[in-house]
């Protein structure tokens, strides 16, 4: 069971660390940061605001201490002792409180500044950490963007080696192709290959072909010639024949 959690709570980590980025995680502290410097900000106004209602209550009573000094110094005045021994024992009452009041009010100022000198490196810390933030993001958005950059220039490598080897086996196949029809070439004209269509014919057969076919021309020439000059067909056509034969054997000697 402590092997499965291990292994479950890697995993979840693992996909944790795929789905978190870096700079909404900034984003939140800094909200985050910004919130507690505006708790901060409102504990020195509320101080600020207790110390001023002191200073209010600290002004009213040393009103009435100054208001009951003039009283028994008027009834002290007037011969009415009693009345300015009770003026004065109020005054002294005041008196305390008036002191009790400024205690707690150098208390309250003394937090207050405390406060104040508080909140003012809490905003510094948070400048701070807002500029280093964005330096963050920016350097991480580029790193990002470089990162994508060097996957796609390797996706295109990899790409054209392919089409690279592609291109290869094509100009191999092709080169070979052509071999092959060079050779054939070569042999069907050697006549090493038979022709099975009968079509097909080596030098010599074409020669002989060609001295027969133009016989047949000269003879069929000398026959019209004797019979537009009125002689004898038959004569004309043998001593073609004749001169035929004569010619042949030094054509194959000359050959």
């Amino acid at each position: 069971m402590k092997r499965m959690g291990m292994i479950f709570r890697a995993k979840a980590n693992k996909a944790l660390d795929r789905a978190e980025d870096p700079r909404e995680t900034l984003d939140y502290s800094y909200q985050k940061q910004l919130e507690l410097l505006q708790k901060v900000r409102r504990g020195v106004a509320d101080v600020a605001t207790s110390r001023k209602r002191l200073e209010l209550q600290l002004n009213q009573l040393q009103g009435q201490s100054t208001k009951l000094e003039d009283q028994g110094r008027k009834a002290l005045a007037l011969g009415r002792e009693d009345l300015a021994r009770e003026a004065l024992s109020r005054r002294a009452a005041l008196q305390q409180q008036v002191t009790d009041l400024e205690t707690q009010h150098q208390t309250l100022q003394g937090e207050e500044e405390k406060l104040t000198l508080a909140a003012q490196r809490l905003q510094a810390k948070v400048d701070a950490f807002r500029t280093k933030k964005e330096t963050i993001k920016a350097t991480y958005t580029a790193a990002q963007a470089q990162t994508r950059i060097g996957e796609a220039f390797s996706g295109i490598s990899e790409e054209m080696g392919d089409v690279g080897m592609a291109i290869q086996r094509a100009e191999d196949k092709t080169a070979q192709l052509q071999a092959r029809a060079g050779a054939l070439d070569e042999l069907m004209a050697s006549g090493a290959l038979d022709d099975p269509s009968g079509m097909a014919k080596d030098d010599l057969a074409a020669e002989l072909d060609r001295i027969s076919g133009g016989s047949d021309v000269e003879l069929e020439l000398q026959r019209m010639k004797a019979e537009l000059a009125g002689g004898a067909p038959q004569q004309a056509i043998e001593s073609g024949e004749k001169k035929q034969e004569q010619e042949q054997p030094r054509h194959n000697l000359d050959k």
